[in-house]
């Protein structure tokens, strides 16, 4: 059963907690809406502060803004004003460019007037000079004309004749002048020219040393003792027979001790044959099979060291591009001689002269030394083709490819065709020097003395020559004439005649000179 206690306190609690609890609950909800109220009136104050500080800050802003804008517009309003002030200058400059412009024209057009009118006034003038000139040639032609025949009424010669007269004596004075002129120029010109060769052979001879030898057409060679001669000589001669036929050569074998004489007038063939009879007496083998075998051998090692001769002169003279046959054929110089001078040496120096005198005129050194190198090269092949040297020379140097100024070089060094070219004329220059320089070249005495007799005959053999003489070993004539029979210019022209005839009829080394001597002797006798 249930307490009634317990009841009676749970009936009074809830009697007692309902209007206590209604109580609080109340109490709680005044406070709350308190609390609402006070939250509210808070939220409000802020809020209307946030929005005056918004309004203060906004009149803030729109002040700033107008001022700033007020400032931007005055700048802009300055910047308009300085823009139309510095159009306006720009404006009063070209008004004052123009008025100057306005003002120069305006002098020039009245500068131009006054002239028009100077001019108007000089051509006025001129017309008056004019008519006055052409009155005064009327005038001087009718007195002309009185003149002419008082004139022909007093010598007795019209107008044609005394023309013809007048003429003719200038005529004679103008070719006296000029004869007289023409020989001056001419004989400073010579003047010059001698100077300037001489000059220019002595800078060039000086700078180049070479040594001469004399040729032969014999070769010597030496032999251990006297028996080898009997060995050379074979039985019944066959050793010497089989050694001539196989060189071409002629062996002398006589008295002289330890020696034998190879003679022939092919210098390429006396050279083998030397070669080969050197080879056979150091070998001791002598017999016909062995002679041929060394024949050949020593046939052979000298077109080889022809060819090394001719490519070593080439190189020597700075030419370049020879054809090999051409380089073999220089190399054969080397054993061929000019009136007792190496042709190799000779050749070698024509071509230094020429290329030193080509280059101190500036000219083509090239062409000159490659032209001096080969202008003699025909007179190898004398020995096997008919023709002169030059002849054989072109004929050689055109088939192997040469240009035509080498050609014309080769072709005219003996003035048998005209020079084209300066390098040409230094190339026989060059040949003249090379071969007049003293021992260089030497001559039999018989044909020395014919060529002295010939010349003193040719230049005895024209009219009015009283007397000639060469001097100087054939280097120079000297001519003396009458001075009745032959003036000033006809010695000019005797000199020339007598010098372009010993080039045609002559051959001589280097140059021969020709001097005519005219002179006016007075002699009287005091008593």
């Amino acid at each position: 059963m249930i307490d009634l206690n317990l009841l009676i306190a749970l009936g009074t609690g809830v009697v007692v907690g309902v209007p206590i609890g209604m109580l609080l609950w109340n109490l709680v909800l005044a406070r709350s809406a308190r609390n609402l109220r006070a939250l509210g009136d808070q939220s409000r104050r802020e809020a209307s502060e946030m929005i005056a500080a918004a309004e203060r800050d906004a009149a803030v802003l729109r002040e700033g803004t107008i001022v700033t804008a007020r400032a931007e517009a005055l700048a802009l309003k300055e910047e308009a004003a300085r823009e139309v002030e510095r159009r306006r200058e720009e404006i009063e400059k070209v008004e004052r460019r123009l008025g100057d412009r306005e003002e120069q024209l305006s002098e020039r057009k009245d500068r131009v007037r006054a002239e028009e009118r100077a001019v108007e006034q000089q051509q006025a003038a001129v017309a008056d000079r004019e008519k006055a000139l052409v009155q005064a040639r009327l005038d001087l032609g009718q007195l002309e004309g009185e003149l002419q025949q008082r004139l022909e009424r007093v010598a007795g010669l019209t107008a044609e004749d005394a023309a013809r007269e007048v003429r003719q004596q200038v005529e004679d004075e103008a070719r006296t002048q000029a004869a007289a002129g023409a020989r001056d120029i001419k004989e400073r010109a010579r003047r010059d020219a001698d100077r300037e060769a001489r000059r220019l052979l002595a800078m060039t001879t000086q700078r180049l040393a070479a040594e001469y030898t004399a040729e032969t057409t014999v070769s010597a060679v030496s032999l251990p003792n006297d028996e080898m001669k009997g060995r050379i000589i074979g039985r019944e001669g066959r050793n010497i027979r089989a050694f001539e036929l196989a060189t071409g050569v002629d062996v002398i074998i006589d008295d002289t001790p330890d020696t034998v004489v190879i003679s022939c007038f092919d210098p390429v063939r006396r050279e083998i044959a030397r070669r080969a009879l050197d080879a056979l007496v150091t070998d001791g083998r002598i017999h016909p099979g062995r002679i041929e075998e060394v024949v050949a051998k020593a046939q052979k090692e000298l077109d080889a060291q022809l060819t090394e001769l001719g490519e070593r002169a080439a190189y020597d003279v700075g030419v370049n591009g020879l054809h090999p046959e051409l380089i073999r054929l220089v190399g054969r110089m080397r054993y061929r001689s000019s009136y007792g001078q190496n042709l190799y040496e000779h050749s070698k120096e024509v071509s230094w002269l020429a290329g030193m005198m080509a280059a101190e005129l500036h000219l083509d050194v090239a062409l000159a030394r490659r032209a001096g190198l080969l202008h003699d090269i025909g007179k190898v092949l004398t020995h096997e083709h008919e023709g002169t040297h030059v002849q054989l020379g072109v004929e050689v140097c055109r088939r192997h490819g040469e240009s035509e100024a080498v050609l014309n070089c080769i072709e005219a060094h003996h003035d048998d065709v005209p020079h084209e070219s300066s390098e040409s004329v230094l190339v026989q220059a060059s040949d003249s020097v090379s071969g007049s320089r003293p021992g260089a070249r030497r001559e039999a005495f018989e044909t020395y003395v014919k060529r002295l007799t010939k010349l003193e005959e040719i230049a005895g053999g024209y009219p009015g020559v009283e007397k000639t003489t060469v001097i100087q070993a054939g280097r120079e004539v000297r001519v003396i004439v009458r001075p009745e029979k032959v003036d000033d210019a006809a010695a000019q022209e005797l000199s020339e005649t007598i010098a372009r005839r010993i080039e045609q009829e002559l051959q001589y080394p280097g140059q021969i000179r020709v001097t005519v001597i005219r002179e006016t002797r007075a002699t009287d006798v005091a008593k």
